[in-house]
C-alpha cells in the first residue's frame, strides 16, 4: 500500500508530499531562514501547515508552535520571548501586523514549480538542536509555559510510542486533534516515521470527519474523551455515520482522564475498547494501552520508568494511590523563563503532579491532577470523585470553592445533552457518593467548555462556579 497524505481537498503520495516540503524549504532559504533560526508557526491543521512544518525541520530551525486560536497579544509576547526571526500564519490566525507575518499560502505560491531533484528530507540538523521544538502547556493549572524540547529526543520518543502501540505501514491514521499540541503532533510525525498514511480531517466538525474516515479507510483514530462522547452522540442521532468507522482497528484516546463507562459503550457499539494513554508536553509520551493489553493506560514504554509515591516520596505498593513520578530519557530540556532564557530540567525522576495507581503488572491508571481540598475533616481529590460519578452514569467536573464551615464548597458541573434538571442529578450523585463528597450545588450544562487541547476548560468552570456562588450566595 502506498502511503498518502489525505488533505481536506487534496491527496498526495509521500514522495509528492516530500517534494512539496523541499520546495517550501527552498523558499524559506531564499527568505533568509535557516539552521539555528527560531520560527513561529501558528496555523490550523492543513496540508500547508504540515508541509511547512516538515520544511522547517529540514531547514534545521527551532520551531515555536502556537495554537491557531491563541490571542494576538499573547502570540506577540511569545514571538518576542522566543526571539522568533519569522512568523508564519494562515489566514485565520489572530496576529499583530508589527510581527511582519508571512502567510503559508505565500510560501506555497513561491514554491510551486521549483526544481529540487535528488534532494531528500533530512531531520538530522533539526534533531541536533536542543531547542528543536518550543511548545506551550495548556495553562489548565496556571499560566502557559514554554517547553523547550530536543528534536532528536522528540523523534526517539515517538519511535518508542509507535513500537508499543503497534502502528503499521498499512495503517491510515486519523488524529482528531490540533497538530500544534503534543498529542496531535505525535501522530503527524509517527505517520512519517512508520511510513503510513495520515488523514488531515476537520477535527472540529466530527460529522465531516467521520465521512472522511470512511472515504480514506482510516484504521487508527486518536481523539480526546470529549470527542469520543460526541462521536457516540452523532451516530446515535445519525446511525448512517457508523459505517464510516468500519475499517477502524484501534480507537486511541488521551489528553484527559477517561471514564470507564465511555470505554464500555465503545466495546458495546464497536467491539473495540478505547485504548488510553498517558503523557505530557514536558515529558513526552509515557504509557499506552494496546489491543493486547487494554488495561487502563497500559505499561510504560521501553526505556521509561514509573513510580507511585506518597507525600514523603516513599514507594507505594501495587494498587495504592499516590503521585506519579517518571524517569524518561525523552524529557524536555527545560522551560523558558520570563526573560526568554532556559531553565534546565534536572536529570532523573520527574514529578508530574498527577495521581495514579500501578497494578502488579505495571499497568498505570491515572486518576487526575494532585489537587487536594479539605472538607468535613477529609482530604479529597476532585478527579477521583468525578470518576466515581462517571461509574454512576454522571459525566461531571467538580470545582471546589473555599468555605469557612466545611472547608470546601463543591460545585458539580454535569454534562447532559438531554437537559435533565439539577435535582435529578443530585439524587444520582447522592446515591453514588459518601456524604463528605456530595455536591453543595449541581449545575447542568449541555456540554463542558473545552480548551484548545480538547480538555474540559477548568478555568472557565471555576469562573462559572464563582459567578453562580456570588449570584446565589
Amino acid at each position: 500500500m502506498t502511503a498518502k497524505i489525505f488533505g481536506t481537498d487534496s491527496v498526495q503520495t509521500f514522495d509528492e508530499f516530500e517534494h512539496s516540503a523541499l520546495r517550501v524549504a527552498d523558499v524559506l532559504r531564499e527568505r533568509g531562514v535557516g539552521a539555528g533560526d527560531r520560527v513561529l508557526l501558528k496555523a490550523g491543521n492543513s496540508t500547508a501547515w504540515l508541509t511547512t512544518l516538515f520544511a522547517l525541520m529540514h531547514s534545521g530551525t527551532s520551531i515555536v508552535l502556537v495554537d491557531q486560536q491563541e490571542h494576538a497579544d499573547e502570540t506577540r509576547r511569545i514571538a518576542l520571548l522566543t526571539g522568533a526571526k519569522t512568523v508564519l500564519v494562515d489566514e485565520d490566525a489572530p496576529i499583530t501586523a508589527d510581527l511582519g507575518p508571512v502567510h503559508l499560502y505565500e510560501l506555497l505560491v513561491e514554491a510551486a514549480g521549483r526544481h529540487v531533484a535528488g534532494e531528500r528530507l533530512s531531520f538530522d540538523d533539526w534533531g541536533d538542536r536542543d531547542d528543536g521544538l518550543i511548545m506551550w502547556t495548556s495553562g489548565s493549572t496556571g499560566a502557559p509555559k514554554g517547553i523547550v524540547k530536543s528534536g532528536r529526543k522528540f523523534l526517539r520518543n515517538l519511535e518508542r510510542n509507535a513500537a508499543q502501540v503497534g502502528h503499521r505501514s498499512d495503517d491510515v491514521l486519523l488524529p482528531l486533534l490540533p497538530f500544534a499540541h503534543q498529542y496531535g503532533l505525535s501522530m503527524v510525525l509517527i505517520a512519517w516515521l512508520v511510513r503510513c498514511s495520515l488523514v488531515i480531517a476537520p477535527h472540529r466538525r466530527l460529522d465531516r470527519a467521520l465521512r472522511v474516515a470512511g472515504d480514506t479507510g482510516s484504521t487508527v483514530v486518536d481523539a480526546t474523551p470529549a470527542s469520543y462522547r460526541s462521536i457516540l452522540n452523532l451516530i446515535t442521532r445519525k446511525p448512517e455515520l457508523r459505517r464510516h468507522l468500519a475499517s477502524v482497528r484501534m480507537f486511541c484516546v488521551g489528553a484527559a482522564p477517561l471514564d470507564g463507562p465511555l470505554v464500555d459503550r465503545y466495546v458495546a457499539e464497536f467491539g473495540l475498547p478505547l485504548l488510553d494513554s498517558y503523557g505530557s508536553t514536558e515529558l513526552g509520551n509515557i504509557a499506552f494501552a494496546t489491543p493486547a493489553n487494554p488495561t487502563a493506560c497500559g505499561t510504560a514504554m521501553d526505556g521509561i520508568r514509573l513510580r507511585i509515591v506518597d507525600e514523603q516520596d516513599r514507594d507505594l505498593a501495587p494498587g495504592e494511590t499516590g503521585e506519579i513520578l517518571v524517569d524518561t530519557p525523552d524529557a524536555m530540556e527545560g522551560h523558558l523563563t520570563a526573560d526568554g532564557t532556559l531553565h534546565p530540567t534536572a536529570p532523573g525522576w520527574q514529578r508530574t503532579g498527577d495521581l495514579g495507581i500501578l497494578d502488579e503488572h505495571g499497568n498505570l491508571t491515572v486518576l487526575g491532577r494532585k489537587f487536594a481540598v479539605h472538607r468535613m475533616g477529609y482530604t479529597l481529590y476532585l478527579e477521583p470523585i468525578e470518576r466515581k460519578a462517571a461509574v454512576a452514569g454522571c459525566s461531571t467536573r467538580v470545582v471546589a470553592l473555599p468555605d469557612e464551615r466545611s472547608g470546601a464548597h463543591l460545585v458539580f458541573f454535569v454534562e447532559d445533552e438531554d437537559g435533565r434538571d439539577a435535582a435529578y442529578w443530585r439524587d444520582r450523585l447522592h446515591d453514588a457518593l459518601p456524604v463528605y463528597e456530595r455536591p453543595n450545588r449541581v449545575v447542568v450544562l449541555d456540554r463542558f467548555p473545552l480548551n484548545r487541547n480538547g480538555k474540559p476548560d477548568k478555568k472557565r468552570l471555576e469562573q462559572l462556579a464563582l459567578e453562580q456562588h456570588e449570584k446565589l450566595g
